[in-house]
């Protein structure tokens, strides 16, 4: 096998590893910025409201296969969300976002990724992100280019921008047009068995399953050959070769 032209990565629990999600504390600290709370509604029932819209929006769903590969933009969410209970926040969508972000889930650079991405550029092997995220392009542009300062991404793209999710092939065909290469000239590297290596597979693109992140996301197999690794030292190794 040659070497890929271009290495795209996912980004959670592949590039940055994300802690346990906790959204009644994101809600929280964006309630700091309520001008209007008439119903004096608390984090707790505004995020468990959140969770039925994730619900009736497909989110989460115990079968990857089965989901849907539409992405709801974040700022729509929030909006229908604040408005619900006529709450007013003084921030811009995007402002809201990233504070709730911010504090619902940090994150850090997955072991040994700052080390691949160093490797990559050297050998003059391009890199992107392609992440199924209803957070904006901007907020996931911010928050990796904070956590990995030194990368050298062409593009970061984020599926809330772009209407398909992965595994759909759209975004995938998006993001090899950005690159202007064809499916055999990348790998894709990923943490999920159906929405990274399978999608990616069913597009040409040669897929990587990235397992050394968070466990609970790697308890489904992928259903198609692909390169797995549990720490990117194994990723630069299998390159030598």
């Amino acid at each position: 096998m040659k070497k890929p032209k271009m290495m795209m990565f996912d980004y959670g629990q592949t590039l940055i590893a994300e802690s346990k999600f906790d959204g009644v504390a994101g809600t929280r600290e964006v309630l700091k910025y309520a001008t209007r709370n008439p119903g004096n509604v608390t984090a707790e029932e505004i995020q468990q409201f959140a969770n039925t819209l994730n619900k009736d929006i497909g989110r989460f769903i115990a079968d990857p296969r089965a989901t849907n590969h539409v992405e709801v933009h974040n700022h729509s969410f929030q909006n229908y969300l604040y408005d619900y209970f006529d709450i007013d926040i003084d921030l811009s969508p995007y402002e809201l976002e990233t504070i709730f972000w911010d504090n619902a889930s940090a994150g850090k650079p997955t072991l040994h990724i700052e080390k691949l991405l160093d490797s990559l550029e050297k050998e003059g092997i391009r890199t992107a992100v392609l992440s199924n995220i209803s957070y904006s392009g901007r907020a996931l542009y911010k928050r990796i280019n904070s956590l990995l300062p030194e990368n050298h991404f062409e593009y970061i793209l984020a599926t809330s921008e772009y209407v398909f999710r992965k595994p759909h092939g759209r975004i995938f065909e998006l993001a090899l047009r950005k690159a202007q290469l064809n499916a055999e000239d990348v790998w894709y590297c990923g943490d999920n068995a159906v929405f990274d290596v399978e999608g990616a597979s069913a597009y040409g693109i040669f897929p990587v399953w990235y397992r050394g992140a968070v466990e609970e996301y790697n308890k489904m197999e992928p259903l198609v050959d692909c390169l797995t690794i549990s720490d990117w030292n194994e990723l630069m190794e299998y390159m030598k070769k």
